[in-house]
């Protein structure tokens, strides 16, 4: 919910009035996200809607919008401990564009991590790593922070 809150609201709510929140989302027929199987087990999310849904990036100076085009937006990514590592994120972000097009989006954004040594702890990289963006045919068309490019792929006419 982080990214669909602003501050306050998302603090005010924190935990419990924060996944009730998330609850009403799915209830209402809205997808957040996507979710990744191995074996019939949950082992990975990817957070996605169109950009308008995403309040935080409205407001950020880093991941302000490129342009006034529509686009949706691939904000963070989560993977179960035992399967990071494994492309996990990667599978999630193809499945993500997948979802974007059959839905008739023109425009998937990412706002990727860049990490400025070889290894980087994984906290910090639920934005998704610039490398998997790119293995997924994404290109950099902003960076407003040396770390922080944002990734575009388009997918439709």
């Amino acid at each position: 919910m982080w990214w669909r809150l602003r501050q306050r609201e998302f603090e005010s709510q924190k935990g419990e009035g924060n996944r009730r929140a998330m609850k009403r989302i799915v209830a209402s027929g809205r997808i957040p996200g996507l979710l990744a199987f191995h074996r019939g087990m949950p082992v990975g999310w990817c957070s996605l809607a169109p950009r308008e849904e995403f309040v935080r990036l409205e407001h950020s100076r880093i991941l302000k919008p490129v342009d006034d085009r529509p686009v949706w937006s691939v904000v963070c990514f989560f993977v179960s401990k035992d399967y990071r590592r494994r492309g996990v994120s990667g599978r999630l972000l193809e499945a993500a564009v997948r979802y974007v097009k059959r839905r008739g989006g023109k425009i998937v954004e990412g706002y990727a991590v860049e990490p400025k040594k070889v290894r980087m702890p994984d906290l910090f990289a639920y934005h998704g790593l610039s490398c998997v963006f790119r293995d997924a045919g994404f290109k950099e068309v902003a960076r407003r922070s040396p770390s922080r490019p944002i990734m575009r792929l388009s997918v439709g006419r």
